[in-house]
């Protein structure tokens, strides 16, 4: 068994056995190949149901708030971020939750694997840095630092920010020198290029709204596309109306998205979600200097205000 799962399932363990928590969030394994889903473990019976591996690209922190009583939660690094900013915007109270950090090394692109076979894959197995993936007619052993998602190629955060245990050893975070290479690519088209752009990234989009029941900074109590009164957009596929919720859906979540790729993870369509909110980073990042969930005692930019803030956008 990987060190990790048991350590995580010992930790669980204990801690339901003592009483010090009421439940253990974490990954189960799927009905299907490469696929990891959330779970709620009560008993110290349960925990072995738990486990972690590069298919667990959910993001945990979407079902830390709003539980009764305290809880354990199984934390990757951007799932630790969000963790704390459900704790500075009030979601969440840090004692409230007993956090369970395990160092990533990258979720895999479960599309970009998908696309090697052209039947059904019917197994998938990791051993390090080493995927096997089968189908009825072929086996394929694959690199997995080949085959992970975008975010993670870019994530500078591995380790978890905050956590009261770990479940592995710290892993090297990257330093890159370019962290927004894909935003760079669309800044450099004109005007018409990148509004054609997004239309055609959305071209496909079925409003099924998996997106933003993944994300764990959508957690108003009555989204925008769900209010009547006023009726903010539409509820059929018109293309207005689906474009108007990406890109206020985007908005919304700037200076807060992690760019844990938990939307682009639940989209059944296989859309980059994370092309609308990665310019609101870079812009975070290079304007205010910021990055979302790294410190629980600063609110984000947007939320709280400065006189050394830049104003040239006034004048």
């Amino acid at each position: 068994m990987d060190t990790c799962i048991q350590k995580i399932r010992e930790l669980a363990a204990d801690l339901l056995e003592r009483g010090e928590v009421e439940k253990v969030i974490g990954f189960a394994q799927g009905t299907i190949p490469m696929a990891t889903s959330p779970i709620s473990v009560g008993t110290k019976q349960g925990v072995d149901n738990l486990v972690f591996n590069s298919t667990c690209g959910l993001n945990l922190a979407n079902f830390a708030s709003r539980q009764k009583g305290k809880i354990a939660i199984i934390a990757k690094g951007c799932d630790c971020r969000n963790i704390v900013t459900h704790i500075v915007e009030n979601q969440l109270q840090r004692d409230q939750v007993y956090i369970i950090g395990v160092p990533c090394n990258g979720m895999v692109n479960k599309f970009k694997i998908a696309a090697l076979f052209e039947d059904e894959i019917t197994g998938f197995a990791e051993d390090g840095d080493t995927l096997t993936v089968s189908s009825s007619s072929q086996t394929k052993t694959l690199k997995k630092q080949e085959y992970l998602r975008e975010n993670c190629l870019l994530c500078t955060h591995k380790n978890p920010v905050l956590y009261d245990v770990l479940a592995g050893d710290l892993v090297k975070e990257q330093v890159l020198e370019n962290a927004f290479p894909d935003v760079d690519k669309i800044e450099a088209m004109d005007v018409d290029g990148r509004w054609q752009y997004f239309k055609r990234l959305t071209q496909n989009c079925i409003r099924c709204y998996a997106c933003r029941n993944a994300c764990p900074i959508c957690y108003c109590p009555t989204c925008f596309v769900d209010e009547a009164g006023p009726q903010w957009v539409g509820k059929g596929q018109n293309k207005t109306d689906v474009d108007t919720f990406h890109f206020l859906r985007a908005f919304h979540c700037a200076g807060r998205c992690t760019d844990c790729g938990a939307c682009v993870e639940a989209c059944p369509m296989g859309i980059n979600v994370r092309d609308f909110t990665r310019k609101l980073n870079k812009d975070a990042l290079e304007l205010f200097g910021w990055e979302a969930g790294l410190d629980i005692s600063k609110r984000p930019p947007l939320d709280a205000y400065s006189p050394q803030d830049p104003d040239d956008f006034i004048k």
